[in-house]
């Protein structure tokens, strides 16, 4: 739902004090995924309340979604590491917090696309365990599942090459199968169905089991959902992609 901005700053005047009132103004563009408006007011915020492990995490939000904007991997990976760097404020912040330990997770998963096979190996092994922090402190949270089974989808999925590889970062490869993909998957969907990437990526694990049925089920029906999220058309295109391989 989008809201006018008069409705924030009416809101924002309820708030006693700056960093509620910057909060809010930031909410709001950050709802209309405008990260460049959102991080001028939460950094404003942050000048008042650095260990904030809530707003270390929508900060942390908004350099994810400056990423793709970024026109050079170079530049890609500074955001990124901007991005991990206030996740794991967060963390430090507020350790209990299962959102930020998710933070992590979700950087990190964001930018193995942009490091060699051996560092986003080595990545893999944070964001299996942040993503099963974040399930163990909050196991409502259905993009944690969610998180913990696209680790299990990715490492499955290895190449041969890269399985060699993995076994020699991690010396034996941890417990990975597209049915534990599966499980966490539909608990993220049992947790919130209307989040179209849940259907999606169970639809492409079953495609990678060679569940043909199934796989253009969950990826019709994710494409059918409406995008409401910053990632719903790139999901959409992973599920586009998946299924024409299945025709």
């Amino acid at each position: 739902m989008k809201f006018a901005p008069v409705f924030f700053l009416l809101v924002a005047s309820c708030f006693g004090n700056m960093p509620s009132n910057l909060i809010q103004q930031g909410d709001y563009h950050d709802q209309r995924f405008e990260p460049d408006s959102a991080l001028k007011f939460y950094q404003a915020a942050e000048q008042s309340a650095p260990r904030d492990a809530t707003l270390l995490v929508r900060i942390a939000r908004q350099h994810v979604y400056r990423i793709d904007q970024r026109p050079t991997e170079a530049e890609k990976l500074r955001e990124a590491k901007k991005a991990l760097g206030y996740a794991e404020r967060a963390v430090e912040s507020d350790p209990n917090a299962a959102d930020a330990h998710l933070a992590v997770a979700i950087v990190l998963g964001k930018m193995t696309t942009l490091m060699s096979n051996r560092d986003a190996i080595e990545a893999s092994k944070r964001i299996k365990s942040s993503a099963e922090t974040a399930v163990r402190l909050d196991p409502g949270s259905d993009y944690a599942w969610h998180l913990l089974g696209r680790w299990h989808q990715a490492l499955a999925g290895m190449s041969p090459i890269t399985r060699g590889l993995a076994r020699l970062i991690y010396g034996s490869l941890p417990e990975a199968t597209n049915e534990q993909a599966a499980d966490c998957f539909k608990k993220a969907i049992a947790l919130k169905p209307g989040r179209l990437i849940h259907h999606i990526e169970l639809g492409r694990t079953y495609a990678q089991m060679g569940r043909s049925e199934e796989a253009r089920e969950f990826i019709s029906r994710g494409l059918l959902m409406p995008s409401t999220e910053k990632d719903d058309p790139e999901t959409k295109v992973r599920g586009r992609q998946a299924l024409a391989r299945l025709n």
